[in-house]
């Protein structure tokens, strides 16, 4: 055994030995990293793991993910102590629309019900009539009158989708996820070409183009359902590479490979499929955050009100 995993092992141990003697738990999102996964009591998309937490008679809550996922554990679990392993861990779609300016979108369209996803703020959520996730987004829209006119937001591709599928004409906001931007058909034809055999599956973030050309599309969920339910053995994936750890370790016979993204002749900074904010979350911060029992998330208490209601109406109507 190398060092590496020796280390891993060791911090594992201590973690599971922590979160026992303090009645945590450890929720860790499909695109950490490999370790923290399997270190973890639950794994999945952020709202089901908010939820899940809420069910439990956990104490404390590690939420390893981004930021706005920990604030949604402390929505749901208001009485839990919620720790955020890395506070830096942010979101650029939560970061592409801020309550502020949501705010002044909203008073210059006056008469529109807002729709977000949850990839946002507690505050943005406090601004919002009904949150929706890639999974209920167009379960929760067809549930609006047909002549309602409504604001969607962040993610743009995602609400150009549910547009296309239910004929609506929403507002789109002008966001997106930076990982799920870079993806593009030039890079999926090429693996089609080396993988013909090989189902195309792509999250509802991707530019409408790759959708187009995918056979599978929907949210991580339910690229992993279809993976651990079909036939299949060679999956092209689009999104956050970190899912492959899951769907590897539940279809160890299939092989998955990650679409690369498009690298732009001059372009600066990471290209890469994965999100530097969810690699954040190491053994270690996990170790820290669980010993000290901080960072700690708090939300107001006004915004907290508010921003629990739209979440509590998606429920409703999904």
């Amino acid at each position: 055994m190398n060092t590496d995993k020796m280390r891993y092992n060791s911090l594992q141990k201590k973690i599971r030995r922590l979160c026992d003697e303090k009645q945590a738990i450890i929720l860790a999102h499909y695109y950490t990293v490999g370790e923290v996964q399997d270190v973890a009591d639950f794994v999945g998309d952020s709202l089901a793991l908010a939820r899940k937490a809420a069910e439990t008679d956990a104490k404390i809550i590690v939420m390893c993910g981004v930021h706005f996922m920990a604030e949604t554990c402390k929505l749901l679990s208001p009485d839990k102590l919620v720790l955020c392993p890395d506070p830096e861990a942010g979101c650029s779609l939560a970061d592409s629309c801020k309550a502020e300016d949501l705010k002044k979108f909203k008073a210059e369209h006056p008469g529109y019900k807002v729709v977000s996803y949850v990839n946002t703020t507690a505050a943005v959520k406090a601004l919002t009539d009904v949150v929706v996730t890639s999974g209920n987004a167009k379960k929760v829209i067809d549930s609006f009158p047909e002549d309602e006119k409504i604001i969607f937001g962040p993610d743009y591709n995602l609400g150009s989708y549910i547009n296309s599928v239910t004929g609506r004409q929403m507002l789109l906001w002008q966001g997106g996820c930076h990982v799920h931007e870079r993806f593009s058909v030039d890079e999926i034809v090429k693996l089609k070409q080396a993988h013909p055999d090989a189902i195309v599956m792509a999250h509802l973030e991707c530019k409408s183009a790759v959708l187009a050309i995918a056979d599978v599309v929907g949210s991580t969920a339910v690229m992993l359902k279809y993976a651990q339910e079909h036939g299949a053995r060679e999956y092209i994936v689009a999104t956050e590479a970190g899912i492959l750890h899951e769907m590897q370790r539940t279809c160890p016979d299939c092989r998955f490979y990650p679409v690369p993204p498009e690298v732009s002749e001059g372009s600066v900074g990471c290209h890469c499929n994965e999100c530097q904010y969810m690699k954040l979350n190491t053994l270690e911060k996990v170790y820290n955050a669980l010993k000290n029992e901080r960072p700690a998330i708090e939300i107001d208490p006004a915004i907290a009100a508010d921003a629990v209601r739209p979440i509590q109406r998606m429920l409703e109507k999904s």
